[in-house]
């Protein structure tokens, strides 16, 4: 059974939504229950599979016991088994958020929600290019849907920017993973990082080619700038558990970014080493510069934690940037925090745009609200943490990036950082003010919220206070992934036994 296990991510998902999909009218008790017992399950399934990558041991399992380069294979290693646990931990704050109600306002919710969940664990655990590029359009397909779900103006607006650029980011996709197969004849990621490795001086363009097209397609996926102009309006509008769940689809991008040129494009790479580098570190100081702004200009209390999580965008990639195991290590740590807390986010503002009556999340005066001692304390921990001010995991985690930074990388990414910081504190000091100090006159408006609501969100909000007081061993366990992921030959090994000492 537990040769098996690494399949369940995907299997489970694919099965929950086909039974969600396939009854499509009513019965809303079956598919709440359906959906989110598959989630829960997943949940289980993750902690399973994150305690027997914590050895450090690298598994796979061959689909049709097709082995390695020529079946598609899964992989499961440190990184991917956190990906995974992180995915379930949000999924079922978000599924159980949704299930007071925003699954009714459209069709199809909970099989559409258990099929981006497919593919966002599809990309995770596939150790094959071209099966990462299907499961992208798993996920890319489910979120155009899930996007619009209640309709309206403006998610039919960010929806068509979306979609135009994920079609397009696609596009470019399969440009590149063409041409890395014309030139290395393989498909498979760990055989292609002995044939790159062994690659003649005259197809070095080629690759390099490849490789460049794959860094603006996973930089369009994770909200670079100059890529990241969809996102602040597709995830203020999105419905509040789709958004939630949303904030680890750039974390989807920054993972392909990890594993393709640490594996494929690693020290055996030859001339073709480090070839991300300087596009991600220059890109991310000016993402998080952007990001900055946007947080300070933002007037709805949506579109503020949208550009927080593109502040989140531009400090992960400057870890990777930064090219160090320490920096990775700092990466990861943080990437778990900040998708936790920002989805925490997305469905709090929910609840206070519910309570505001016709203000909605606007940041402007309104009505005080039924529960707005509650909704103010969330408020003031999700805000503390995103933030980076201590006690929380926020702080925390920046601070291990900073203290990653070496020589020059401390003048660029010390000020912006804590400039960034420094504007999201003010941002989120005036949002959070305005919505609960400024509103303290006229009749109290709003009903009292779901239990569901208050699960979804105290239960993602909770990681700020547990990162902190689990430090040690999180840590322990990111600094051993970044050690992993420094050393592909081990991957490369397992899964080519006869061809990894070429490495």
């Amino acid at each position: 059974m537990m040769q098996h296990l690494i399949v369940f991510p995907v299997v489970l998902p694919l099965v929950a939504g086909i039974l969600l999909l396939y009854q499509r009218q009513g019965l809303v008790r079956y598919k709440r229950t359906v959906s989110v017992a598959a989630t829960v399950l997943l949940l289980l399934v993750a902690i399973g599979l994150l305690r027997q990558a914590a050895s450090g041991e690298i598994t796979y399992y061959a689909l049709g016991d097709w082995q390695a380069p020529f079946g598609i294979v899964l992989v499961l290693d440190r990184l991917s088994a956190l990906m995974l646990l992180l995915t379930a931990v949000l999924a079922v704050g978000a599924v159980v958020f949704a299930c007071a109600g925003d699954d009714e306002k459209g069709s199809n919710f909970h099989g559409l929600f258990q099929w981006q969940l497919l593919g966002i664990n599809g990309a995770f655990l596939t150790g094959d290019l071209f099966n990462l590029f299907v499961f992208f359009e798993v996920l890319l397909l489910a979120s155009y849907a899930l996007l619009l779900h209640g309709g309206g103006k403006a998610r039919i607006q960010a929806s068509v920017h979306y979609v135009v650029l994920n079609l397009a980011g696609s596009s470019l996709f399969l440009i590149a993973v063409g041409i890395l197969y014309g030139a290395t004849g393989t498909l498979n990621m760990a055989d292609m990082a002995i044939r790159v490795a062994e690659l003649s001086a005259e197809r070095d363009g080629l690759v390099s080619a490849g490789a460049l097209m794959l860094l603006v397609v996973f930089g369009l996926k994770a909200a670079i700038l100059p890529l990241y102009f969809w996102l602040p309006k597709a995830y203020a509008s999105a419905p509040a558990p789709v958004a939630a769940l949303f904030a680890i689809m750039t974390k989807v991008g920054i993972y392909a970014i990890l594993r393709v040129y640490s594996l494929i494009f690693g020290d055996s790479a030859g001339d073709l080493e480090a070839l991300e580098q300087p596009w991600v570190w220059w890109l991310s100081l000016a993402t998080l510069a952007a990001a900055g702004v946007g947080v300070l200009a933002a007037r709805d209390l949506r579109l503020l934690v949208a550009y927080l999580v593109l502040v989140s965008v531009g400090t992960l990639l400057a870890g990777i940037g930064m090219r160090s195991p320490q920096a990775v290590s700092a990466l990861i740590y943080y990437l778990i925090h900040t998708t936790l807390i920002t989805g925490g986010l997305f469905l709090l503002a929910e609840m206070i745009g519910l309570q505001r009556g016709k203000a909605g999340t606007r940041i402007v005066k309104g009505r005080p609200m039924v529960q707005g001692a509650a909704l103010a304390m969330l408020f003031f921990v999700g805000a503390i943490a995103v933030a980076g001010i201590p006690p929380f995991s926020g702080a925390f985690g920046k601070a291990l990036m900073l203290n990653a930074a070496e020589g020059t990388q401390r003048l660029w990414l010390w000020p912006l950082l804590l400039l960034t910081s420094l504007a999201s504190l003010i941002a989120l000091s005036r949002a959070g003010s305005t919505l609960f100090w400024r509103s303290h006159r006229g009749t109290i408006s709003g009903t009292p919220l779901s239990r569901c609501q208050w699960f979804g969100v105290i239960w993602l909000l909770s990681a700020a206070p547990l990162l902190v007081a689990m430090a040690g061993p999180v840590s322990s366990y990111t600094q051993a992934t970044a050690e992993q992921l420094a050393n592909p030959q081990v991957l490369i090994r397992t899964l080519l036994p006869d061809a990894g000492d070429a490495q």
